[in-house]
């Protein structure tokens, strides 16, 4: 296992994240303690879970694992924002819930501090300078070593970049956003403002809930039993079957990864992870599982570097015809 910077801090981290969202859902306390310790027996350092994963469970499981660990040998990473309560504060990004979730956090995680505090999503009801400032607090505080937001779009993630550097509060040194060959839009101005500003950023979802596990290829008329995207299609999540299957780019992404998976006898999940490794600006893809045999295929994306050519095949199967603006930068030599 190779290890990274976080974006610009000296904060090291393995390339690959075990996330923790399975956790007390598909993955029993058994199961979710074996894969924390394949994965640190792997080199893995870095383990990413949320206060709504598992309505608190995932980082009650996390916490039990790492009382028989060295604490400083583990970055944890875990998320803020929605809803953990009936009351009207127990939700959002204003300095009550943030101090009252982060305190809830330490306590379910076992630990005096948290490495990663990320907000999970953007605020419309809190002000951002309201938000900040509570980190930097936290930070401050020693409850909280770094800073970090998910789900934000471009024009967010700047806007908070800008207000920490005029009042002096401290930054966001990582973003996560959801990011793999099915979805590049985050390359439109995520990835810019994260590579010109200094954050490391560790994709959610880059196997895109199974999508691009290798158990469906063109041809495949119904997603696999089993699988989150059977699941995903009942519920109505993101990476549901009729998200995908419409669209022709679906296909040409997975023909291209079966072929060279065929060619180079490498799993496809492990192809479509070190093609994300491989992309500026990724610090460490988010990889969950159910199972120590997926975590096991996951792991051979450490170390791995893809052939150029391999990894620009792959690119060009996944291009997505541009909007506006960004049709115009693309082709206009004067504006790159």
């Amino acid at each position: 296992m190779r290890y990274r910077y976080l974006g610009k801090t000296g904060l090291r981290v393995s390339e690959l994240c075990l996330g923790a969202m399975t956790f007390g859902r598909e993955a029993d306390e058994r199961t979710s303690h074996a894969l924390l310790d394949r994965f640190t027996e792997a080199g893995g350092t870095f383990v990413d879970t949320a206060d709504i994963y598992s309505a608190g469970a995932s980082e009650e499981i996390l916490g039990r694992w790492l009382k028989g660990q060295r604490r400083d040998d583990v970055v944890v990473a875990t998320k803020v924002r929605y809803g953990t309560g009936e009351g009207p504060n127990d939700r959002g990004l204003g300095r009550n819930h943030l101090i009252a979730g982060v305190e809830a956090s330490l306590r379910r995680l076992g630990t005096d501090h948290i490495d990663l505090y990320q907000v999970h999503a953007w605020d419309p009801g809190t002000p951002l300078e309201e938000t900040l400032a509570t980190l930097d607090a936290l930070v401050t505080s020693g409850k909280v070593r770094y800073i970090g937001a998910s789900n934000f779009s471009g024009w967010q993630l700047q806007k908070a970049v800008d207000l920490s550097r005029a009042h002096g509060w401290e930054p966001f040194t990582a973003l996560q956003p959801l990011y793999n060959l099915l979805d590049r839009s985050a390359e439109w101005e995520l990835m810019e403002v994260s590579r010109n500003e200094g954050l490391g950023v560790i994709p959610w979802s880059p196997l895109r809930g199974g999508w691009l596990s290798g158990a469906i290829r063109r041809g495949t008329t119904a997603p696999p039993s089993g699988t989150r995207v059977e699941t995903a299609e009942r519920l109505g999540w993101g990476e549901s079957w009729s998200a995908y299957e419409g669209d022709e780019r679906t296909w040409r992404v997975l023909d291209a990864l079966h072929e060279v998976s065929g060619r180079t006898g490498l799993a496809v999940p492990v192809l479509a992870l070190a093609w994300l490794l491989g992309r500026p600006g990724v610090t460490a893809p988010i990889v969950g599982a159910r199972t120590l045999e997926q975590l096991e295929t996951n792991l051979g994306a450490a170390d791995l570097d893809l052939d150029p050519a391999d990894a620009e095949l792959l690119t060009e199967a996944s291009g997505q015809v541009l909007p506006y603006p960004y049709s115009v930068i693309e082709t206009d030599p004067e504006l790159r």
